[in-house]
């Protein structure tokens, strides 16, 4: 994740935007006396909001961590 401060953010802020287009996965814009901010893609941000609502239900999560496991021993088998 790459980090800059909010002058050089907005010395050229379409430069910030085509970074995390071109897969910086995000931008921390750090701001001196201010909460800082995060730029990312708008994939990127999907991709985060389907994780989250497919991990909010317990039984989503479970049925991951069972298929991530079948996964591992599979690999592991024929490594």
């Amino acid at each position: 994740m790459k980090v800059i401060s909010f002058t050089d953010a907005n010395k050229d802020f379409k430069a910030v935007l085509d970074t995390v287009n071109d897969g910086t996965d995000a931008v921390v814009i750090n701001r001196q006396n201010d909460n800082d901010a995060v730029v990312m893609s708008s994939a990127h941000y999907n991709g985060l909001m389907e994780t989250l609502y497919l991990l909010k239900s317990s039984a989503n999560a479970a049925h991951l961590a069972k298929s991530i496991e079948q996964y591992r021993s599979k690999s592991r088998i024929t490594d």
